[in-house]
């Protein structure tokens, strides 16, 4: 077992919006990253995505519709289905994918 501390692990991050896995269940990664105020081109996965906000705010664009995901909160972006973060995201976001 670890204790990890996410914010500190996300500050130390070389680049942000690059995840880094911090650990695996079953066939799930965890995974943490810094989220920086800049926007990006959306994205579909294999699979479903939990996106849960650690600190700060992740904004999202899912199906033309706006997502403010806020602390403690989790959006799950279904596998197939394509989301982009729009500007203003910053903070912790830890991804996990199921």
């Amino acid at each position: 077992m670890a204790l990890l501390d996410l914010d500190l692990i996300s500050k130390g991050l070389p680049q942000a919006w690059t995840s880094t896995v911090i650990g695996r269940v079953g066939e799930s990664n965890i995974k943490v990253l810094r989220m920086d105020e800049m926007s990006s081109a959306a994205e579909v996965h294999d699979c479903t995505e939990g996106l849960l906000v650690i600190s700060g705010r992740l904004m999202l664009s899912v199906g033309g519709q706006a997502v403010t995901v806020e602390e403690g909160q989790i959006f799950l972006a279904e596998a197939g289905v394509s989301h982009a973060v729009l500007p203003g995201s910053s903070g912790t976001l830890v991804i996990i994918d199921i």
